[in-house]
């Protein structure tokens, strides 16, 4: 069942329904089925990549053992989820290197996804380019999964989920409590005074989630969504996972509660077994009747003044 299809074809003569609205009307809808589903396959669209089978991390007691070679004998230590992603947050303060884009220019981004179909079969690998406008006056163009488009410029009132609009994006606070607050009431003034409540955080990680799919975000965003992700319930690390060229990994991966899409949890976040840096998500794309395992990663991103410009 598509929920999101349901939804546009009610009223096709209406308004499209806003990322908040959206998102608060799907999770209501499963909420309504007395009966758990499996996560229906929503691609993603330039226009809206709201993740459906979304990850985040809790601050609970869920861990793993973690295999340590000393040279000598190995040992184990035990991991959590929030060890994890603050270790994450740490690891990516000190490693971003923050862009400052004019408002005339572009962000590039270079993103590369191997897709395996589930039971066995050929790999495929797709590179996708794709060019941003940063304040959304020029027509942009993206890929994925190697279909390319152009993509109109901003219209009065138009929102995506991440933002494309580095302004959008650089007034989200970088202050990893505030952050979820924010989130949760996208669209409008934030009531930091007001704690979130145990049912708003499904829709919390749905945005913390989908903002983590963005290739690039202003200076201590990145960081300060890894470590909200530590503060949402429903929360299992993974060993065992690994990286596109087989680095030894733990993944991270929300489980939501009975009856909601994110019962059987989804996307998987991949950070390095020693340092936590982040290295990529593992997913599934269900197309043609066939299911398909996926790895993606950001290879390069960079400013540049153009379309079809590369750094």
């Amino acid at each position: 069942m598509n929920e999101l299809k349901l939804l546009r074809e009610w009223d096709e003569d209406a308004p499209p329904l806003a990322d908040t609205a959206r998102a608060r009307a799907r999770f209501r809808l499963y909420q309504a089925m007395q009966v758990p589903a499996s996560p229906a396959a929503v691609p993603r669209r330039p226009l809206l990549r709201i993740a459906v089978a979304a990850v985040a991390a809790g601050a609970v007691a869920t861990s793993v053992v973690v295999a340590e070679n000393t040279g000598t004998s190995p040992r184990t230590r035990t991991v959590s989820a929030t060890t994890v992603l603050r270790g994450a947050a740490a690891e990516e303060r000190r490693l971003e290197k923050p862009i400052a884009p004019r408002d005339d220019q572009f962000v590039y981004t270079k993103e590369i996804t191997k897709e395996t179909p589930v039971g066995g079969g050929r790999s495929k690998t797709y590179v996708d380019e794709s060019w941003n406008s940063v304040d959304g006056s020029k027509r942009s163009y993206v890929s994925e999964l190697e279909h390319t488009q152009w993509v109109a410029p901003y219209q009065p009132g138009q929102r995506d989920w991440p933002p494309r609009r580095w302004s959008q994006l650089k007034q989200l606070p970088t202050d990893p409590d505030k952050l979820p607050i924010a989130l949760r009431e996208v669209g409008g003034k934030p009531d930091y005074d007001r704690p979130i409540k145990a049912d708003e955080w499904p829709i919390v990680q749905v945005f913390l989630s989908g903002l983590l799919r963005a290739p690039v975000l202003p200076k201590g965003l990145r960081p300060a969504a890894f470590e909200a992700l530590a503060a949402v319930p429903g929360v299992k690390v993974l060993p065992g996972r690994t990286d596109v060229d087989g680095r030894a990994g733990i993944g991270v991966q929300y489980v939501g509660p009975s009856g909601t899409p994110w019962a059987n949890g989804g996307l998987v976040l991949v950070f390095d077994a020693k340092t936590y840096q982040y290295l990529g998500r593992r997913d599934r794309r269900t197309a043609g009747g066939k299911t398909y395992e996926q790895w993606s990663y950001v290879a390069t991103h960079a400013v540049v003044d153009r379309v079809m410009q590369r750094p």
